[in-house]
């Protein structure tokens, strides 16, 4: 006589109601999956996984006050849940697919890769590997947007390319052939020779994730790649003009001197 399995609990983290529908609706024919709850927020999925303990997790990775990482890491590192992440920010997609700690589904995702991911993450729950996953999933999260990027060396490789959406069109995009960054609102304008890309990233994120001793932060608003830089000029009061190999004038802040020294290995 076959005994029937539990069905696996799975949560539905994500602050787009289209997104949580769409999730909702593939799993309603899944007699394998309970869906426990749906949350549109951090701190509400946080009070959900307490009171529901899900196996399962489906989590957005941008969400306001609260991203999806950062939840993560509020909850107890043995208690971590299989985590098929969410998202439309590639490169938190491929650094969670390049480590293996955990599936991703790409915004926006069809039916097929939908179901590859719930089949893999079904595979890890029944296989009693959430313990391993944690381990993994743990390495993920002090690998992501560390607090400073000294943090980034214990933590693994830095970021080596971003995957940039616009227009239907999808650029991956080599860091090391970045020439320069700037702020641009809520997104970062990219720089890579004559052309340059639009992603919604803030300076500080992006700044973390890349290796110091290649990329220096030389103004609040301008990220630069010191092999990109031929020669500074003096500007005024202590400033200098950073010239790039393609010409391009940028300014050097006061406070962002000493660290471009300590990269150059040499005071100017």
């Amino acid at each position: 006589m076959t005994t029937a399995r539990t069905a696996i609990r799975a949560l539905i983290v994500d602050d787009e109601p289209a997104a949580r529908d769409a999730i909702r609706s593939l799993l309603a024919g899944d007699a394998d999956i309970h869906i426990v709850g749906e949350c549109a927020d951090g701190r509400t999925a946080l009070r959900a996984i307490a009171s529901t303990a899900p196996e399962l997790l489906f989590l957005d990775v941008q969400m306001p006050e609260m991203d999806g990482f950062t939840m993560l890491r509020q909850l107890d590192p043995a208690r971590l849940p299989v985590v098929v992440f969410v998202t439309a920010f590639d490169q938190y997609a491929l650094r969670a697919f390049d480590v293996h700690a955990a599936d991703y589904l790409l915004k926006p995702f069809d039916d097929d890769r939908f179901r590859d991911a719930v089949s893999r993450a079904k595979q890890s729950v029944r296989a009693g590997q959430l313990g391993r996953l944690s381990e993994e999933l743990r390495a993920l999260l002090d690998g992501v947007a560390p607090t400073a990027p000294t943090a980034r060396t214990a933590a693994g490789p830095y970021l080596k390319r971003l995957v940039i959406k616009s227009g239907g069109r999808v650029t991956l995009l080599n860091v090391r052939d970045i020439d320069w960054i700037e702020a641009e609102g809520d997104y970062v304008k990219i720089h890579v020779a004559k052309v340059w890309h639009l992603l919604r990233e803030t300076m500080k994120r992006l700044e973390a994730q890349f290796d110091p001793a290649r990329f220096v932060r030389i103004h609040r608003s301008t990220i630069v790649n010191v092999e990109r830089i031929k020669e500074l000029q003096p500007y005024f009061r202590g400033e200098y003009v950073v010239i790039l190999q393609d010409g391009k004038s940028l300014k050097l802040s006061r406070g962002y001197k000493e660290h471009l020294e300590s990269v150059l290995g040499r005071k100017f």
